[in-house]
């Protein structure tokens, strides 16, 4: 069976979309001085569901959404971010520029960029910055500019109770909601807090039958078998919006229609909460094996459409999984949806444990195998325990973590750690090698460090530059809880709320002290880059003092041109990724220091917890741009190392080295990290047996997590030159999957020359 052919969410016309944004902002003009959780009700009413895509031709299920510049998301699309109340800049100049905009919307369209410039929830965050922080953190834009750290701005990672919304259906909720709300007085905020939380699901429901009633009327056509599946859509919709699910259909389009307009961009332990209706439908006759994978495959067709390749999680197997005999046999209709649609999304993700069903494992090395990059592989006998103590939770907790956007942990809908800020290593070290001094940037950063000529030894570079990274590690803190202040203060997040454990109980929004679990998490980059920078100036500068720390800085300073032989010497020293105690040492050094350091913010902020990601998509290739040669050998501007592996080409020593390197970091400190390996097709071929005993060892050896790409070189090398020849190509760029044809030239170069096994 081949996959369907996705097509792309088309957007309204630009007239319709002013008339849209138009009724938003004067809903939240008219409610803004209502509780946050009634104005945020009647903005959901304004938007929905004007801003619901058309049914395509292709679609089993109804689903499809756009963005306007003005919108409530807890995440906003593109490079500008958003959450909450979010204004985009870049999409109001389209529209602008757009010659098909009246001269009387475009009078309007400035209106509203002068109202929404002050008033989106971003602005709010950075405007409520104290002093030390507007200057420790004066740019928000790390993607085109030079620094050490830059904050975030998002509602990410958020995994809802899926298996509650397909158990009770929109009424149960509705009734659930009903029972708190009668118990508590009129006009109070927790009143309030229930009454919007009503009304954001008749909202959903109006939707159900928006969708229903398109589906009707583009039913009235010729082809039968088309006809006949919109009427069945129709039927499934109005179902869903009256009665708690029915089918294995009804659950899908309940669950998925629900994620798409609560924002969430992830999908839960998906065998836990569809597999039991898969079971039944199949085993009663309801639908064939083959309609099963029909539904899945328009299900991942949606996914995909979403075009979100940072989130887009569905997870299965692991521990806590109720009727895990049912689950186990979803989870396998998943990994063959995998394989049939051989797409960037869904991010499918396998957690297993020892005592699971074998053949779970067997089945993703045989779908990953055939040139897909999913599903990741998690390691539940490693990663709970770990989450157990990083996090600080009980176990009953702990076994319920779930990964989301490109390898952050949370807790099933008990926990938020949306990743806010972004951490340059590799650029913390180039500043403290300046005097606090970017040279890239030309720029004063962080805090001034000692002239370098006082670095008489090691320790007090070590110490110097552990300064700086600690001095940026407080703000991005204190950054994150003032986020979640103004999240908690700007409105409510009904749809996230709704279907959070303790915030329906609590009667309070999910940033507004009803999740259970309040943390935070960091995304660190150019970890193992600063380890090996950090091994070579040891070994060459102090230990056989063969340069000076100050010919080091201007050999840095010059890329290296005229120190050939010295950049060989640094090239040469130890490497992390080849089992050598010196530079494993470091890489643990660097480790152990950012991961305690960053942990033990939650002593300092309201935060439960605080914790470094090392998750790497290609902003190691992108921060790589505005980070200076350094002592590892890299070149000026070129990228950096990709999460917790080596750099690339350097692991040397061959695979079981590489993956003894890997485990020697410690997992119980963080919230994240994530492994890319290159398998060559014939390691998934002729040594496939070997293949399957090695990462079994690395696994039992305390490997957390595994993310795989089969591919040869050569075809990396031919899609280059080729592109069009190779446009299902898909590779693992970092935590998110990519066609390789449609990477920068930058990034694609990063992957070629990783080490291929």
């Amino acid at each position: 069976m081949e996959s369907m052919p996705v097509s792309k969410n088309k957007n309204p016309e630009v007239n319709q979309q002013v008339k849209m944004m138009l009724d938003f902002t004067g809903m939240y003009r008219q409610y803004d001085d209502e509780d946050i959780a009634i104005r945020e009700a009647m903005c959901l009413k304004a938007q929905f569901p004007g801003l619901l895509c058309e049914i395509m031709d292709d679609d089993l299920f109804a689903g499809r959404l756009f963005l306007p510049a003005v919108s409530f998301t807890p995440q906003a699309d593109g490079d500008e971010g958003g959450f909450g109340y979010v204004f985009s800049q870049s999409k109001i100049n389209q529209l602008l520029n757009n010659p098909e905009l009246l001269p009387e919307n475009k009078i309007k369209l400035k209106e509203l960029m002068s109202f929404w410039e002050k008033e989106h929830t971003s602005y709010k965050t950075r405007n409520a910055y104290p002093a030390e922080l507007k200057r420790g953190l004066p740019s928000d834009n790390w993607t085109k500019e030079s620094g050490i750290a830059f904050p975030l701005y998002r509602m990410a990672g958020t995994h809802l109770n899926y298996k509650k919304l397909v158990t009770l259906g929109i009424e149960g909720l509705k009734q659930e909601i009903k029972q708190y709300k009668d118990k508590q007085q009129q006009g109070t905020q927790i009143y309030n807090f229930y009454k919007a939380s009503e009304l954001a699901l008749n909202t959903f429901c109006d939707i159900c039958n928006f969708y229903a009633d398109m589906a009707l009327k583009m039913s009235a056509i010729k082809n039968k078998e088309r006809k006949e599946e919109l009427l069945a859509m129709e039927n499934v919709l109005r179902s869903i919006s009256t009665h708690k699910p029915q089918s294995f259909r009804e659950a899908i389009q309940l669950s998925f229609l629900y994620c798409l307009v609560s924002g969430s961009q992830n999908y839960g332990r998906m065998d836990t909460y569809l597999a039991d209706w898969y079971v039944h439908d199949v085993d009663h006759s309801i639908i064939s094996e083959n309609e099963a994978l029909r539904l899945m495959v328009s299900l991942w067709n949606l996914m995909i459409a979403r075009n979100a390749p940072y989130d887009g999680r569905v997870i299965i197997g692991g521990k806590n999984r109720e009727n895990e005999k049912n689950a186990d046999r979803f989870a396998m209709l998943a990994m063959g949806t995998a394989h049939v649609v051989k797409d960037i999304l869904p991010q499918l993700t396998l957690r297993f444990y020892k005592g699971q069903n074998p053949e779970l494992l067997r089945k993703a090395y045989q779908v990953l195998s055939g040139g897909t990059t999913f599903p990741m592989l998690y390691n539940d006998d490693v990663n709970i325990p770990s989450v157990q103590k990083a996090f600080d939770v009980p176990f009953q907790d702990a076994v319920d973590y779930l990964p989301y956007g490109c390898g952050e942990y949370m807790l099933y809908h008990k926990s938020v750690g949306t990743p806010s800020s972004v951490l340059n290593l590799l650029k913390a070290l180039e500043v403290t090698l300046h005097h606090g001094f970017d040279p890239v940037g030309k720029k004063y950063s962080g805090i001034p460090s000692t002239e370098i000529k006082e670095f008489r030894t090691f320790d007090d570079l070590w110490n110097a530059y552990k300064n700086q990274v600690e001095y940026y590690i407080d703000l991005l803190a204190v950054q994150e809880e003032i986020e979640y202040r103004i999240a908690g203060e700007s409105a409510s997040f009904l749809y996230l709320s709704i279907l959070y454990d303790d915030c329906l109980k609590q009667g309070k929004g999910i940033f507004s002290g009803g999740v259970r679990y309040l943390g935070g998490t960091m995304e660190t980059y150019g970890n193992i880059s600063t380890a090996d920078s950090l091994t070579a100036i040891k070994k060459n500068i102090y230990d056989k003092k063969a340069v000076t720390i100050e010919q080091l800085v201007d050999m840095l300073d010059k890329n290296f041109a005229g120190f050939e032989k010295e950049r060989l010497a640094l090239l040469e020293a130890p490497k992390y990724g080849n089992d050598n105690e010196e530079a494993d040492q470091m890489a643990q050094l660097v480790h152990e220091h950012v991961c305690r350091y960053t942990r033990g913010q939650r002593k300092k902020t309201n935060l439960q917890n605080y914790l470094v990601v090392v998750i790497n998509n290609d902003a190691n290739t992108t921060l790589g741009r505005y980070t200076a040669a350094s002592a590892d050998g890299r070149r000026a501007f070129t990228s950096m190392s990709n999460g917790n592996s080596p750099f690339m080409g350097m692991d040397k020593n061959g695979i079981t080295a590489m993956l003894n390197s890997l485990v020697k970091l410690d997992t119980t400190i963080h919230a994240g990290a994530v492994q890319n390996m290159k398998f060559s097709k014939e390691m998934f071929s002729t040594y496939f047996d070997k293949l399957e005993a090695l990462l079994n060892t690395y696994f039992l050896s305390g490997g957390a997590q595994a993310m795989l790409t089969v591919v040869g070189k050569d075809d990396l090398i031919r899609a280059i030159k080729h592109p069009e020849q190779y446009q299902n190509l898909i590779i693992r760029v970092g935590g998110f999957s990519a066609r390789f044809v449609n990477l920068s030239p930058a990034v694609q170069e990063e992957i070629l020359n990783r080490t291929l096994y």
